[in-house]
C-alpha cells in the first residue's frame, strides 16, 4: 500500500520499464544468457514487489553485471513513491559467480529526529554471495515524532582486480514515512465505519487510508510482517511469526524435522540388519 495514486503511478511506470528491460534480456540466445547470468545481479524479488505495489514480477537494480538505466537517471529518486510509515525494511536478493566485493560506505538518515540511520542486516563490507542470498535494510522510526525523512544508501561495487563497477558507486535518495506511536498521523477525527475495515487495531486516516500497528501492512492491515523471512514455504501468520509445513521447524521454518523426513523416505533407507 502506497500513501497516494499518484505515487502508485509512478512506481508502476517504473516496474513497466524494468519489465520491459527484463523482457529485452530474454531475447539473447541461451548461451550468452548462460555466461551473462554468472556476472553480478541485485534484485528486488517478486514477492516484496507484489507486496508493495500489487504487481508480481521481480525489480532489478543491476543485472548480470549491468546496471539499469533508470536506476542511474538523476532523477529516479523523486520519482519513487515514499516508503509508508507500517514498512520497517526493504529485502534485496543478490548474486554473483565471479568474485564481486561490496562496500556499503553510505547509511545515513537526513533527519535525526524522524528517522535513524539505515541499518543491514549483513556486513557492510564482504563479498556477493555466489548463490541467490536476501539482505535487508531497515528503516528504524524514532517512534516519538511524526513525519517524512530523507535518507541515503550508498554501495561500492569492485571486481576481484579491484575495478569499479560501470556505474557505481550508487547513489540513492529514498523518502520514508514514520508515524508517532499511539498517535493518529493526518487523522481530522474519528471515522467509526472506515476504520471497521482495518484489521488488528489500524484506523483511517483522514484519506481514508489505513494506517497500521507495528508488524502489519497491506490495504487493510491484514498483512504480517516476519523478518527474516519464513522459509521453505512457511507462512508469517503474526508478526514475527512464522507457520511452517510438515517437515520443517524453527522460528523461521529454517529447520527440517528428522521424524517427518523419515517417514517421507524408504522404510529400506533406516533398515539396520540385526547381526550377534
Amino acid at each position: 500500500m502506497w500513501p497516494s495514486a499518484s505515487w502508485s503511478a509512478q512506481l508502476c511506470a517504473g516496474l513497466a520499464l524494468a519489465l520491459s528491460l527484463t523482457i529485452g534480456d530474454g531475447r539473447r540466445d541461451y548461451k550468452d544468457q548462460e555466461r551473462m547470468n554468472s556476472d553480478i545481479s541485485l534484485w528486488i524479488d517478486e514477492r516484496q514487489v507484489r507486496m508493495f505495489s500489487g504487481i508480481s514480477m521481480q525489480v532489478f537494480a543491476i543485472q548480470n553485471g549491468n546496471i539499469q538505466p533508470y536506476i542511474l537517471d538523476p532523477n529516479f529518486s523523486h520519482k519513487l513513491p515514499i516508503i509508508p510509515s507500517e514498512v520497517g525494511y526493504v529485502n534485496f536478493t543478490w548474486r554473483s559467480k565471479k568474485r564481486y566485493y561490496y562496500n556499503f560506505d553510505t547509511l545515513t538518515s537526513f533527519d535525526l529526529k524522524v528517522l535513524k540511520s539505515p541499518i543491514l542486516s549483513i556486513k557492510t563490507q564482504g563479498r556477493v554471495p555466489k548463490t541467490p542470498k536476501e539482505f535487508s535494510i531497515f528503516l528504524p522510526c524514532m517512534g516519538n515524532v511524526s513525519g517524512v525523512a530523507t535518507f541515503e544508501i550508498g554501495l561500492i561495487l569492485k571486481n576481484g582486480r579491484g575495478i569499479p563497477l560501470k556505474g557505481t558507486p550508487l547513489r540513492l535518495n529514498l523518502k520514508k514515512e514514520c508515524a508517532q506511536r499511539g498517535v493518529y498521523l493526518e487523522r481530522t477525527g474519528p471515522d467509526p465505519e472506515c476504520d471497521k475495515k482495518c484489521a488488528n487495531q489500524g484506523w483511517c486516516n483522514s484519506e481514508k487510508i489505513c494506517q497500521c500497528p507495528d508488524g502489519y501492512m497491506g490495504q487493510h492491515c491484514r498483512t504480517a510482517l516476519c523478518y527474516p523471512q519464513c522459509m521453505n514455504g512457511g507462512n508469517c501468520t503474526a508478526p514475527g511469526v512464522c507457520s511452517c509445513p510438515p517437515g520443517y521447524q524453527g522460528r523461521h521454518c529454517e529447520g527440517g524435522n528428522l521424524i517427518d523426513l523419515q517417514q517421507q523416505l524408504p522404510r529400506d533407507l533406516f533398515y539396520v540388519p540385526y547381526s550377534e
